[in-house]
């Protein structure tokens, strides 16, 4: 795995065009970008403040958010986020979808270190609607959405399904929270800016290195009595570190750098999508894209996808797609398309032809 990884990265890197995701950068690189967002005298952060208290302050009014609190993980700061929401509810149960964050990659640390029970109002594949949280059988203390559903396919409810969902928890007595990581792509889709869709929510998390490119960390905003909450529970669990400033720094870079040209990857992603539709075999969804990440299937095993990628990549300098794993379905193969910076400058021919190539390679 640790090899493939390498041999993924070493391609990318020597590609001068890149479709899905972006060409990774070096330590070097990496420093030189987000060194752009230090004013000449910014001093480190030390235990949360500088840098890291800048970045909060931004998340906080990009957000509309009476204020914000640093996490070093996602994972770290969503179980906080649940934690609160049992202790001022009096109910350990939350309200989580089995393909959620928490659940799939988190370990379920939300039961194994909080303590928390969960329950899951809908097994299909987007987020619960009213009419089933309406319907659960116990109190929740906290009824989580992810925008978007990445394991469902970066699917997210439409803006009325949202406000109605998160009307109906708050009918049950449950406290609302958004997972979202990946909440910056999803304003195009609800036509909502951020304060209104995060308005929805008692607690909101996002995170600074999917879209952004930042370093690593994340954010938790709410109310002032929840972010003083989160600051002594983050100290708890080990977050509160001597110093994180190149995380804020990466982050705040991406703020500036990414996040206004976020609508122009998510627009640009329903001619990626429709162009990569035309493939023989290929199956998109969802299609049109909600966001600028979609899910694409094509009619072979992984390996034989990832080596033609990676052929591809040596010989052409052409980046297509990487990540392809077996599905359910003998002989096809999935990946999670990324539409970023570098692919704005594919055409919805380019994207045809280069896939039509990478298909000759496969079955050569």
């Amino acid at each position: 795995m640790a090899d493939d990884w390498a041999r993924r990265i070493a391609a990318m890197r020597g590609s001068d065009r890149v479709l899905s995701g972006v060409r990774p950068m070096s330590v070097r690189e990496k420093l030189a970008e987000f060194g752009e967002a230090a004013a000449p005298e910014l001093m480190p952060d030390f235990y949360g403040d500088g840098p890291i208290r800048d970045l909060e302050e931004r998340v906080a009014g990009l957000l509309g958010a009476d204020d914000a609190v640093f996490f070093p993980t996602g994972t770290m700061a969503q179980q906080v986020a649940l934690r609160y929401g049992a202790e001022v509810t009096g109910r350990p149960v939350v309200a989580l979808h089995p393909l959620g964050h928490q659940e799939v990659h988190e370990r379920r640390a939300y039961a194994d270190l909080t303590g928390l029970r969960s329950v899951h109002p809908t097994a299909a594949p987007r987020n619960p609607t009213a009419t089933e949280i309406m319907a659960l059988a116990e109190p929740v203390g906290t009824v989580v959405f992810e925008l978007p559903m990445r394991d469902a396919g970066f699917v997210l409810p439409t803006w009325p399904e949202l406000g109605d969902a998160c009307l109906a928890a708050r009918e049950i007595g449950a406290r609302v929270h958004f997972d979202g990581a990946r909440i910056w792509e999803s304003t195009p889709y609800l036509n909502r800016g951020l304060p209104e869709i995060s308005g929805l929510a008692d607690t909101t998390y996002v995170s600074f290195y999917k879209t952004l490119g930042g370093l690593s960390g994340a954010a938790l905003t709410g109310s002032t009595a929840f972010v003083a909450y989160a600051r002594s529970w983050r100290h708890r669990y080990g977050g509160l570190l001597f110093q994180q400033w190149p995380a804020a720094l990466a982050a705040i870079s991406g703020l500036e750098r990414e996040l206004p040209r976020v609508p122009d990857y998510v627009r640009h992603a329903r001619t990626v999508a429709g162009a990569l539709a035309e493939l023989p075999g290929a199956l998109v969804f969802p299609q049109p894209p909600h966001t600028n990440q979609f899910r694409v299937w094509l009619p072979f095993p992984a390996a034989r996808l990832n080596d033609a990628v990676l052929a591809m990549a040596a010989e052409e300098k052409v980046w297509f797609a990487g990540g392809w794993r077996d599905t359910e379905v003998p002989g096809r193969a999935m990946t999670e398309f990324s539409v970023l910076a570098p692919a704005l400058e594919w055409t919805a021919r380019d994207v045809i032809e280069t896939g039509l190539r990478l298909l000759d390679r496969v079955q050569g």
